[in-house]
């Protein structure tokens, strides 16, 4: 059984480690920079170990990679690089409207995501939804290295002029605009901005994070709607007033909408 110092944090490592845990002996598992100590010293001690990482979020110092030299840390990419470089790509794939998503095992480089490709696949059919399309990625990514850890191919250097980049999610994408946006757009908005940096909108004056939606369908009527620029309607499913508990469209209706109203007749 290979041994592996892994490198990672949230749900694509999670999702990672749990299948190379099953085909290798991990036998640290670094999280933070600090870490990086650790994983010199035990790189020194089993200079067979491997290095793999999945969104690690600290930049691996050129120093420590070149002690994994010459295979390098095999750093799993949920985008077919050398599109989507940087801190989102899923959730940017999503926004951007992608059908098919994409996984890549690079050897990881001083430069962000720039590293030479061993591996590359694109999956069709994946729902739309965040949490399978991550966990979807990260086993297809991880299985891959797992099989081939011992005989390696030669990696493929990227394609510098087709490089597109995606920066962090942050707090002030969270609030949805329909007004402007597609229903279609405002859907993938609320499936990438889940778990962070949450989707959010007020309904009957309460603001509220949006946890599940559907595009309206002909014929179909909505307990909660939200109808968007291009005249579809979004039904939304299941939401979570800010400092409640999370509850679906009926529960929400039901306990806002005769309080919403009662308050603009005392106005």
């Amino acid at each position: 059984m290979e041994k592996v110092i892994f490198f990672g944090n949230g749900p694509l490592a999670e999702y990672a480690l749990k299948v190379i845990e099953k085909e290798c002996e991990v036998i640290f598992h670094a999280r933070t920079k600090a870490d990086l100590e650790e994983v010199c010293r035990l790189k020194a001690e089993i200079p067979e170990a491997h290095g793999i990482l999945a969104s690690f979020g600290v930049l691996i110092p050129e120093s420590v990679l070149e002690i994994f030299e010459p295979e390098g840390i095999l750093n799993v990419h949920p985008s077919l690089l050398p599109l989507y470089r940087g801190a989102s790509p899923i959730e940017s794939a999503i926004i951007a409207g992608d059908k098919d998503f994409s996984v890549s095992v690079m050897k990881l480089a001083k430069a962000m995501d720039a590293g030479p490709i061993y591996y590359q696949t694109t999956l069709e059919g994946l729902p739309l939804e965040k949490k399978a399309i991550y966990q979807a990625l990260a086993e297809a990514g991880s299985e891959w290295i797992c099989k081939n850890l011992t005989s390696l191919p030669t990696p493929v250097e990227q394609d510098e002029k087709k490089a597109t980049f995606c920066g962090k999610m942050d707090k002030t994408m969270s609030i949805l605009t329909p007004e402007t946006d597609t229903a279609e757009q405002t859907l993938r908005k609320i499936v990438a901005f889940q778990g962070y940096p949450k989707p959010k909108y007020a309904f009957y004056g309460v603001s509220c994070i949006i946890l599940a939606a559907h595009m309206l369908k002909s014929g179909e009527k909505a307990v909660l709607e939200l109808p968007c620029s291009d005249g579809a309607i979004l039904a939304i499913d299941r939401l979570q007033p800010e400092g409640r508990k999370a509850m679906d469209a009926k529960s929400f209706v039901n306990g806002y909408k005769n309080k919403h109203f009662d308050f603009i007749r005392m106005m």
